[in-house]
């Protein structure tokens, strides 16, 4: 059957707010430079108003939004879903996605305030964020368009979404409705090794009972089993969903395990600026290439390609993607290191 989409996404939705700030500013605000952090919406809404006039770029934000956006950009098929406010953040963030495109599936709440990430950048290209998840947590089985869901080639869920009663039911519901339609994969990303702390045991149920693909960084993977060797770890992870487990090793590269098929994929040289971003960027370009049923070695190489345009560029995303470069690395003549 012919589909729709190559990915539905799932995760927080983030609007983000980027703004150009002094020193003293953080200084002022009483925010430590360089951290990343989540706050309340009381934080949040002292923090916003204080550099709105600083603000140099908005945009639909959050893990699962840039992966999402990435692949649009390498030529594929996305939507996403979560949830916003009836605000006008919420407003932004749907045609932020739209304008990227990307299909946005986001139910509304009727009260409650868009999630937000404030990104205060300073001269030194230093940058400080703070986080308010807002009302994305309040995300219901109901938002899910399982129309949109059973015309996708890939689910793609982030661990961020298992925080909340309602949050894990979405995820269940979708993972199921996808498990009803024998060609829709399901593919899940650890996203951060507090997210594995906290929820192990639910992580290891769902790569058991529903996962076909699983990514994980180097830490992730050692935490959810329990091995020192990250490729040792990423041999049980593909074991454990039965399916393709997808490691980053940070400059070590990254390996793809299936089976008995290992792929060991090295990074892409770049002068490093920004590792916002880069894994995101790094899922987008895998499930570009499974999507299109390229071969693992080539789907590898394009992740590790679009990791590395991130992390040479200011920021979690990119404006644009050379899609003539990607069809060469398709073709297999693109030249790895630049």
């Amino acid at each position: 059957m012919q589909k729709k989409f190559d990915v539905f996404g799932m995760c927080n939705a983030l609007f983000d707010l980027q703004a150009e700030v002094t020193d003293t500013t953080l200084t002022e605000l009483g925010v430590e430079k360089g951290t990343m952090r989540l706050v309340s919406a009381e934080e949040q809404k002292a923090l916003v108003p204080a550099v709105y006039s600083h603000i140099v770029n908005t945009q639909a934000g959050g893990s699962g939004a840039n992966t999402m956006i990435g692949i649009a950009q390498m030529g594929g098929t996305t939507s996403f879903t979560s949830r916003v406010g009836r605000d006008e953040h919420g407003q932004m963030y749907k045609a932020s996605l739209e304008e990227s495109g990307v299909k946005p599936n986001v139910g509304v709440a009727a009260t409650g305030d868009t999630g937000l990430c404030l990104v205060l950048i300073t001269p030194d290209a230093q940058r400080t964020m703070g986080t308010c998840l807002g009302v994305s947590q309040e995300l219901h089985p109901e938002d899910i368009n399982v129309g949109d869901l059973v015309q996708s080639k890939y689910l793609y869920v982030t661990g961020y979404l298992w925080d909340t009663d309602t949050q894990k039911e979405a995820v269940e519901y979708a993972m199921r409705e996808a498990r009803q339609v024998t060609d829709v994969k399901v593919a899940l990303s650890l996203s951060d090794p507090f997210c594995v702390s906290r929820h192990k045991d639910d992580f290891t149920r769902l790569l058991t009972e529903y996962v076909d693909v699983v990514f994980a960084n180097r830490d992730e993977a050692r935490m959810m089993t329990g091995e020192d060797d990250a490729k040792v770890a990423a041999k049980k992870l593909a074991a454990m969903c039965s399916g393709l487990a997808v490691v980053t090793l940070d400059k070590e590269g990254s390996v793809l395990v299936q089976g008995d098929d290992v792929h060991e994929i090295p990074i892409y040289t770049v002068q490093a600026v920004d590792t916002t971003g880069a894994g995101d960027m790094y899922a987008a370009g895998i499930l570009y290439g499974l999507s299109k049923e390229l071969p693992l070695p080539i789907t590898g190489r394009i992740a590790a390609w679009a990791a590395g345009k991130i992390v040479a560029h200011l920021g979690p995303r990119l404006p644009s993607l050379d899609l003539d470069a990607i069809a060469e690395i398709e073709r297999g003549g693109f030249p790895y290191d630049a």
